[in-house]
């Protein structure tokens, strides 16, 4: 008997957990249906419409080598004078226009006139002194030769003479010597120019060597750009290269390219002469652009198709099929390599052919079922 009661209640409890299983069962079926039926009457949400552009992928793209410089003119000199004195004055202003030769300052000269009036006398007095000399000399030559006087006296009254001769010599010397300070004691315009900047007054005792003016030469200007090395060998002297100024560009000719780096920015100048009637001044700057080959690839889309994400990395939104067949945005991450203006070239996991949306993807999240607008 007691094994039997065992065997009833084990029995009993099959039974429950049997029932209860199909209960629960019934009932997730019964909400799978309900749920069913309320999605059914509810209706789909339509695709967003919106513009693609297609991923064409190539092996390199093109930029713009933008290089600046700045204009100088071609000559441009620190005047000073040879000479040492007193600065008497300056004939020209800052900003004047003056020609080859012109007078720009003037020393002092009241002593250098008082210094040549000085050797002047002497050479007078030297040369009748010379003349007298020639004379006693001579007079010595025809006694001695009737042995009136010895070779002694006749060889003294002849070198008495050579160094008189020699004395006037010194002075001639001498006057030149005034002459060429006096001279230098003018300074003058070595060129066409414009005086750029005057750095001392009239009155200043100067030493030999010190600025007087800064004078930079008129007409055409020149551009000196910095080229990279890898760019040198693409630019031909004689030939002409767009230049962009402030007024405008200009087509100037490649006049030289140094054959040497400038240590400092480990480029080689170039030299470019601007046209005549160029509308630039000195100092400003010019820039050179260059096109340039960058093999890399990838391939061109427009600004609006990408969108910043975290850590810097860029994503778009690419035309994609659900297994329902539906259209779907789908993201891909890519890197920007390259903008110009408003397109960027990119590179990443889009496939050539595949189609991305062009603008507007702020408001459209990755799965959103999208209707590509006909072109």
């Amino acid at each position: 008997m007691p094994g039997s009661t065992r065997s009833n209640a084990g029995s009993v409890r099959t039974l429950l957990l049997s029932l209860g299983l199909a209960a629960g069962l019934t009932a997730l079926l019964t909400t799978a249906i309900t749920l069913r039926a309320s999605l059914a009457g509810q209706p789909q949400t339509a695709p967003l419409p919106v513009t693609t552009t297609l991923f064409q992928q190539q092996d390199s793209y093109d930029q713009a080598l933008r290089l600046t410089g700045l204009l100088q003119a071609r000559d441009r000199a620190r005047l000073a004078f040879e000479v040492a004195g007193l600065l008497l004055s300056l004939s020209v202003r800052e900003g004047e226009h003056v020609a080859p030769g012109a007078e720009l300052a003037q020393l002092d000269t009241r002593q250098l006139h008082a210094q040549r009036a000085v050797a002047a006398a002497d050479l007078a007095s030297v040369e009748a002194d010379l003349e007298l000399a020639r004379l006693r000399s001579e007079r010595s030559t025809r006694l001695q030769a009737t042995g009136a006087i010895s070779a002694q006296d006749a060889d003294a009254a002849r070198l008495g003479e050579a160094a008189l001769a020699s004395r006037r010599q010194a002075l001639l010397a001498r006057l030149d010597s005034i002459d060429l300070d006096l001279e230098k004691s003018t300074l003058r315009a070595p060129y066409d120019g414009v005086v750029a900047a005057c750095d001392v007054d009239p009155g200043t005792v100067l030493a030999v060597g010190t600025p007087v003016l800064q004078l930079v030469s008129a007409g055409p200007l020149q551009a000196r750009i910095g080229i990279p090395a890898g760019h040198v060998a693409a630019l031909v002297p004689g030939e002409r290269y767009p230049l962009h100024l402030r007024s405008g560009s200009v087509a100037a000719v490649l006049s030289a390219v140094r054959a040497d780096l400038d240590p400092r920015t480990r480029t080689a100048l170039a030299v470019f002469d601007l046209p005549a009637g160029a509308a630039a001044l000195d100092g400003e700057i010019a820039t050179l652009v260059l096109p340039e080959t960058v093999a890399a690839r990838g391939g061109w889309l427009p600004i609006s198709a990408l969108l910043e994400g975290e850590r810097g990395i860029w994503t778009v939104l690419r035309l994609g099929q659900r297994d329902d067949g539906a259209t779907v945005a789908q993201r891909e991450a890519v890197e920007v390599l390259h903008v110009d203006g408003n397109r960027a070239y990119v590179r990443g996991s889009l496939q050539p052919g595949q189609r991305v949306i062009a603008d507007g993807i702020h408001r459209i999240a990755a799965g959103t079922p999208v209707q590509p607008l006909e072109s």
